[in-house]
């Protein structure tokens, strides 16, 4: 067994250390009483307590549980010395949080930090100075920026205030990139005009620029639609059509209007393969100033360019980038890999998802891609459509902008953007301020099943996010255009004067901000003692849903911000949850037992259902989660059952707005072994990964590539995540 000093530093367990400090307390208070038999009695409970955890243990959490102890024994006097040192010790740290957790960060030695996010590799230098300025953000944030009730709340993981670790500076969450405005009509890169491209290939290289931009000014996901880039395809075919005329005159040959078509169309089709590749050996390999590779979603939807040349053009271009995130890409043993970025979504609509579609031959790629790669996930245009009106995507891995009233409101171009249309919808150059999460699970354990606590309680806490929320709103309040250039002057979000502010973008819906949950499925398991699959679940499931909509739409009347539910995509935050309960209220089977606790809605991992019932189900509530939701089944290897894949993806088109499908995709660089690497626990009760075929446990020396929460994780995962990911059941 291992503990978690407070620097984030992971050590072997010594109980030695308990009995110190206990006689210590004891010596001080000159109580006989508790003599040596009774100290190390004391200690082997605390001991025992920290066993049945089955995982690290943090140096806070077994305080708390020495405390409890030596107060269950009747030593009040040494208890009181015992907490009184602590107080004093918590003195001294409070006055320089940061120290100690910059150093052990730079000593390669903070295990909380190594795990706490799946894309990020903490041992580089430019990961560290990431994280560096994060820990002084973090410290700023709690003692000069936020409340201390809130700062007390998220720390009990009553919520969770979502990246403190940027909140220092003004800046958002996730965005829908205006592309097609920077394209069409130019934009500045550190200080450099960037004209209108000439043709595709250009194209996809500014598009990598502009995306390592705008990943280096906000600390969440963000989406590109291929559709911006579609015009340029035909850009580059007029440009060949020209060349190959005249290349054709000058050898004598005469240049018919199909030898040109010919010829210029296979100069196309190489170019798109070219840009394609662009897009996403750039995006992988680029490194932005928070620590790891652009953080991209990919989004193709046939409808949105118009029929004709400029679809089948977008059609070549789908078709290109499914075919090569089937290939992969290569690792540093020359052997092809699932990559982590960029994410991309396909969208389901009429025109691809039967199989007498004109482009349902770009259904079945992408079929085959989601069975080999995990990607892409799906859309149903026609869900989407009922639920929000139009059809787009989320920013990042799932969080949506609210439908667009602004315009419909008569609010001018506020944006100032290039490409706006009077009355017509806008969602491109639209944001997210930020999110902060509520603990459903906490809220339920603190009512004690009492059903009017319950919403006492809950009340209590959405008043607490609001406060919460309103400083992040506020925060970003005041900011001038000059703190992000690319953002708000030069067409990613905005065309802003310098030195004009931010302000009308964050009102009117133009952004949305969230409120965030997590543990809705132990949240109905402690209060009605059924999973939400059954009627009795699911109706307080769907009203605690509904409650939280209810908050929001009050917010929203009452500030003319876009307040959204947003089903949490909880990495690390599901294991800081976990623990926290454990401590707040022990173990309660079915609720609290676990270093996790569900994402959002999900029906919990380790429920055997099958995958049509889970969407069918999920849908309901995947409805009341406006603000972003993803569901997904786990399948195994579908490679040779790409006809089951197919199925799965129209019942995603009938039933649920946004959905993926869960596969491995694993390699193991000492022995060649391309299956399933899974976890097991090592002799100190840690959950590692581990070669079924060789017995690697070096985590350098494997490719694991998991569906985290949304989108995929390449590296490895907090101790929580990884039981989630270990105990997943196949729903197909």
């Amino acid at each position: 067994m291992n503990v978690i000093k407070r620097s984030g530093e992971e050590v072997l367990f010594d109980s030695s250390k308990i009995e110190n400090a206990i006689r210590k307390a004891a010596n001080a208070t000159n109580n006989e009483l508790l003599n040596e038999e009774k100290i190390r009695e004391i200690t082997r409970k605390v001991v025992a307590r920290c066993e049945t955890l089955n995982r690290s243990v943090e140096v806070e959490e077994i305080q708390d549980m020495v405390e409890k102890e030596i107060m269950a024994e009747g030593f009040y006097a040494v208890a009181k010395n015992y907490i009184t040192y602590r107080y004093e010790r918590a003195l001294v740290r409070k006055a320089n949080t940061t120290d100690k957790q910059i150093l052990s960060l730079l000593g390669r030695a903070n295990e909380e930090v190594k795990q706490e996010n799946a894309n990020k590799n903490p041992i580089v230098n430019s990961t560290q100075r990431d994280y560096m300025a994060g820990e002084v953000s973090k410290d700023i944030t709690r003692r000069f920026l936020l409340d201390a009730d809130i700062v007390d709340a998220h720390e009990k993981g009553i919520i969770h205030f979502h990246d403190a670790d940027f909140f220092a500076q003004p800046m958002y969450n996730c965005c829908l990139i205006n592309l097609e405005d920077m394209l069409q009509n130019g934009t500045v890169i550190t200080g450099t005009k960037i004209d209108r491209p000439h043709s595709f290939a250009t194209a996809c290289n500014i598009s990598t620029q502009i995306i390592a931009q705008v990943a280096s000014n906000q600390y969440g996901g963000q989406s590109i639609t291929l559709s911006h880039l579609a015009p340029f395809v035909n850009v580059s075919r007029e440009k060949y059509r020209n060349a190959v005329r005249e290349e054709l005159e000058d050898t004598g040959i005469e240049p018919t209007e199909e030898r040109i078509a010919s010829i210029a169309e296979k100069r196309v089709l190489k170019e798109i393969s070219t840009g394609v590749q662009t897009i996403q050996y750039q995006i992988i390999t680029l490194m932005t100033t928070t620590g790891q590779a652009p953080f991209v979603t990919v989004y193709m939807y046939l409808d949105e360019v118009p029929e004709g040349r400029t679809r089948d053009d977008l059609a070549l271009i789908i078709e290109e980038m499914l075919k090569q995130r089937i290939l992969g890409v290569k690792n540093e043993k020359d052997v092809y890999v699932t990559p982590a970025f960029p994410k991309i979504i396909y969208t389901l609509d009429e025109d691809n998802i039967h199989e007498d579609s004109k482009y349902y031959y770009l259904t079945k790629l992408a079929a085959q891609c989601t069975a080999k790669r995990m990607v892409p996930d799906y859309i149903s245009a026609k869900i989407m459509k009922e639920l929000k009106g139009d059809v787009y995507p989320c920013m990042g891995c799932r969080s949506f902008l609210t439908p667009d009233r602004f315009t419909d409101k008569g609010v001018p171009n506020i944006a100032h953007a290039g490409n706006y249309k009077e009355g017509v919808h806008k969602y491109y150059g639209r944001f997210n301020q930020g999110v902060v999460t509520l603990n459903l699970v906490d809220i339920a354990c603190s009512s004690k099943k009492d059903l009017k606590e319950f919403w006492k309680i809950f009340d209590e806490r959405l008043e607490l996010c609001y406060r919460a929320l309103m400083i992040r709103h506020n925060r970003l309040l005041g900011t001038p255009s000059d703190v992000a250039p690319i953002l708000w002057q030069n067409g990613a979000i905005a065309r802003l004067e310098k030195g004009e502010k931010i302000d009308p973008l964050l009102y009117n819906g133009y952004s949305t901000i969230s409120l965030g949950y997590g543990g809705l499925c132990e949240c109905v398991k402690y209060m009605t003692g059924k999973s939400h699959t059954t009627p009795e679940g699911m109706e307080f499931g769907l009203k605690v849903m509904q409650y939280m909509n209810d908050a929001c739409a009050k917010w929203k009347a009452a500030t003319n911000i876009d307040f959204s539910v947003y089903g949490t995509p909880m990495e690390s935050s599901t294991y800081k949850f976990a623990k926290c309960l454990q401590e707040r209220f022990g173990i309660i089977e079915g609720v609290t037992d676990k270093s996790y606790i569900t994402n959002s809605y999900h029906i919990h991992v380790t429920e055997e259902i099958d995958a049509f019932d889970k969407l069918t189900i999920e849908a309901k509530f995947q409805k009341l989660s406006p603000g972003g939701a993803i569901s997904y089944v786990e399948v195994p290897d579908m490679q040779d059952n790409i006809p089951a894949v197919l199925a799965v993806m129209k019942h995603i088109y009938n039933t649920i707005m946004y959905a993926e499908l869960n596969t491995k995709s694993d390699y193991c660089m000492v022995c060649g072994y391309d299956g399933e690497i899974t976890v097991v626990e090592d002799e100190h009760h840690k959950l590692i990964w581990k070669c079924p075929h060789c017995g690697n446990t070096d985590q350098s020396k494997m490719n694991v590539a998991r569906r985290t929460c949304g989108y995929i994780g390449t590296q490895f995962w907090n101790q929580g995540r990884t039981q989630e990911i270990k105990e997943r059941v196949l729903h197909l």
